[in-house]
């Protein structure tokens, strides 16, 4: 538990002026297209047509979909972040562990369904492709935290673990479209509820 939150906080990398224009044209092409079209049918080779880039230049920048969709959510994983830090209660600091985790569960869910479709591709690009995300690592580390307080003595690094899985994009699907998005939240806020009792 020793690593500080704050240094799992995404930070915008430095760049040349003329890669963060090409930059901002591409992510403001691929938000267009995955908003008209959806994820699954929009193309680099459209991204690029449509942001005016060579693609090259896209491939260089992001690697390819998936990344394009880690780039996309950065900005908005790291608003998340922020309030997580620095926000008022009970997502902030200054409130009990139960009550910051029961409002982490609901702002993520929050996030993650209004970008299934960005998370889900950015989670499952490849094996294991969820837990190298950085932000992913900010999440663990906060709900760690939390369960480690509400619950001394017990093991908060898997259940950290374990309470994530049920918020995965997969899992989160799956229970939205059985249940709707408001009966997943509320199921997923009892498994955490459940966790924080002594």
């Amino acid at each position: 538990m020793s690593e500080s939150l704050e240094l799992l906080v995404g930070r915008p990398v430095k760049e040349r002026a003329d890669a963060a224009r090409n930059r901002e044209k591409v992510l403001a092409a691929a938000a267009r297209l995955f908003a008209e079209k959806g994820v699954e049918a929009v193309s680099m080779d459209a991204v690029a047509a449509e942001a005016g880039v060579g693609k090259g230049t896209l491939f260089r920048r992001f690697g390819d979909k998936s990344g394009l969709a880690a780039a996309l959510l950065d900005a908005r994983e790291r608003d998340l972040q922020q309030r997580i830090l620095s926000g008022p209660p009970p997502l902030g600091p200054g409130a009990p562990a139960p009550e910051r985790l029961t409002a982490f569960v609901a702002a993520y869910l929050d996030y993650l369904f209004a970008h299934l479709d960005l998370v889900r591709m950015s989670e499952t690009a490849s094996p294991g492709a969820r837990y190298r995300i950085g932000a992913y690592r900010f999440w663990h580390r906060h709900v760690a935290i939390l369960l480690a307080e509400a619950r001394p003595g017990g093991d908060a690094d898997p259940l950290s673990h374990t309470l994530l899985a049920a918020m995965g994009a997969e899992a989160a699907a799956a229970l939205q479209d059985a249940y709707g998005p408001d009966r997943a939240t509320a199921a997923i806020i009892t498994l955490a509820t459940t966790l924080t009792s002594a």
